[in-house]
């Protein structure tokens, strides 16, 4: 990487996901961490909610596992934050480059709510009147999240006896309260906010609109008030025009921006990855090994059969935003790949996909305990287990859509079929009593992996993916989709480590047919083939690292500085 000339002396980066692992945020942050904090060093500090620091049962130390606490980082600073109400502490992030981070505890603030809702009104024309759900314990954090910032800023100066630059980035609609706070109260830091996805375009999809037949027929303030989400929205408006520079994840999502937001973005900031997080050599091979082990063993304990490892793992997942994700088109070109005879090679369809999950299933549990040290598990000789497709049980199983669409789309699981369905219903984080190896590595165990997202902004499910070396498809209503298709100069394809499928409005079934002709072809193909377009995979996501990405931020700093 260049050396880059810092634009600003510190940087501080607010988010709801700052040590705290709920969503894609957390990735886009954990991941960037090395490289920032390899330019920045101790002047980059990641401000994040102390959400364990009142957890029952044991101390705030031990609670976070994401979270190294250090007394003697910025002592005298975390002295005078507490004087003023704002406790925090101080510490690294358990990622690569543990960069520091502030996690600041707003439960304190809970009796001036409605004060700093008045006070956000009156000077912002923030409209919390309507809120609901995680509203107040994002805009409370956010609030005392942009008072650590402007408190630890003028210590800085007054410790350094000079005036400094510093820049606050506020991710989402969650820390906009943060921005808007250090907007009034401190004008000498630059601000910059970052939205992933707006509220509005999320939620014209997840309420099984049309988003982009009637694109430009939307107004966000109407919307709103149709969606039930003025709060949201209005603080996250209130942000992007407040703001010294606007930034988003794409522009696809820049496009939301203008219609929803009334602001284009400055500067589009594509989301990176980091190679540290991946497998190479001998040790890729034996992660690999075990996870493929991991899920043919579980999916044999499930349905009494012996898939072998000549078996064909394609797999999709995501946090469960079901229409958003494009889990039914999946769902739906599985049942083609039934239907169509084509297959010569046995298919293991994953969907691993975290839903309100109860309890891993105990007579799965009694039949992987059979399986021997090195074998996979034969069980031919035993009966499916009911509902012999989902590893854990859940407290709404009837009513979760991805079982709803599994079983609606007539999908078969009587022994001799080619395609077989293995569903993961939890988080993986190496702990889950089925399964029991995180995230990646079941990644890396797969063959292909499908995700023919609807509304994606970004797409860190097909970066993750290609990065451990496993080729698979998208489409072009995620920004990363829209990437790979600048990268290549033509509609790519699988052999380019990435497909990218069109899709929009009116053209779902064709969407299934080309997903379920995609399986159908890497079932098809040969080690050697798969192996070329596994490496094309791996060489097009060495294009996405934040060592090349991370000059967009530095290039937004620099442009919320100027202003």
């Amino acid at each position: 990487m260049k050396r880059i000339t810092k634009p600003t002396d510190y940087v501080f980066q607010a988010s709801w996901e700052v040590c705290n692992k709920v969503g894609g945020i957390y990735t886009v942050l954990s991941t960037q961490a090395k490289v920032l904090e390899g330019i920045y060093k101790d002047n980059l500090i990641y401000i994040g909610p102390d959400v364990r620091a009142h957890a029952s049962g044991k101390s705030a130390k031990d609670a976070n596992p994401l979270f190294t606490p250090d007394a003697t980082i910025f002592a005298a600073l975390a002295r005078q934050l507490k004087k003023q109400g704002i406790p925090t502490r101080f510490g690294r992030w358990n990622v690569p480059g543990s960069p520091i981070v502030a996690l600041v505890d707003y439960e304190p603030l809970r009796e001036e709510k409605n004060r700093i809702y008045g006070e956000m009104w009156e000077d912002f024309g923030v409209d919390s009147l309507h809120a609901y759900g995680d509203y107040d314990d994002a805009s409370l954090f956010a609030w005392q999240a942009g008072r650590m910032a402007v408190v630890a800023y003028r210590y800085f100066c007054k410790q350094q006896k000079q005036d400094l630059s510093a820049v606050f980035q506020a991710h989402e609609w969650m820390s906009a309260f943060g921005l808007l706070y250090v907007k009034k109260n401190e004008p000498k830091m630059a601000t910059v906010f970052t939205t992933h996805a707006t509220s509005i375009g999320r939620s014209i999809t997840c309420n099984n609109k049309q988003l982009y037949a009637y694109f430009e027929g939307y107004n966000g303030d109407q919307m709103a008030r149709e969606l039930n989400m003025e709060a949201k929205h209005s603080v996250e408006k209130a942000a992007a025009l407040q703001t010294d520079c606007m930034t988003t994840v794409s522009e696809l999502t820049d496009r939301e921006c203008c219609q929803f937001l009334g602001r284009e973005a400055d500067v589009i900031l594509p989301n990176g990855f980091d190679g540290s997080f991946t497998y190479k050599g001998a040790q890729l091979q034996a992660v690999r090994k075990r996870a493929r082990k991991a899920m043919l063993n579980t999916y044999n304990a499930l349905n009494g059969d012996k898939l072998t490892d000549n078996t064909l793992i394609v797999a999709t997942s995501g946090r469960n935003d079901f229409r958003c994700k494009g889990f039914d088109l999946f769902i739906n070109a599985l049942k083609r790949v039934q239907d169509s005879g084509d297959l010569k090679r046995d298919v293991l369809a994953v969907i691993a996909v975290p839903c309100w999950e109860k309890a891993p299933r105990q007579d799965v549990i009694e039949r992987l305990a059979l399986k021997p040290a090195i074998k996979l598990l034969d069980a031919s000789a035993m009966e499916p287990l009911p509902n012999p497709f989902i590893t854990h049980e859940l407290y709404n199983f009837n009513e979760e859509p991805i079982v709803q669409t599994i079983f609606g789309s007539g999908l078969s699981f009587d022994k001799g079929q080619r395609l077989h369905l293995l569903f993961i219903p939890t988080y993986l984080d190496g702990n889950d009593g089925i399964i029991d190896l995180p995230y990646y590595d079941l990644l890396t165990g797969c063959d292909y992996c499908v995700y023919p997202s609807y509304y994606e902004p970004w797409g860190y499910t097909p970066l993750e993916s290609i990065a451990f070396g496993v080729p698979c498809l998208t489409t072009n209503l995620s920004g990363f989709g829209q990437w790979v298709t600048g990268e290549t100069g033509h509609q790519p394809l699988v052999s380019d480590g990435v497909a990218v499928i069109s899709r929009d409005d009116n053209n779902y079934d064709q969407c299934v047919n080309e997903i379920a002709t995609s399986i159908t072809g890497m079932a098809r193909l040969s080690h050697s083939d798969w192996q070329q377009f596994a490496s094309a995979a791996s060489a097009l996501s060495k294009k996405a690292m934040w060592k090349d990405f991370i000059k967009h931020y530095i290039q937004a700093y620099t442009f919320a500085n100027k202003k």
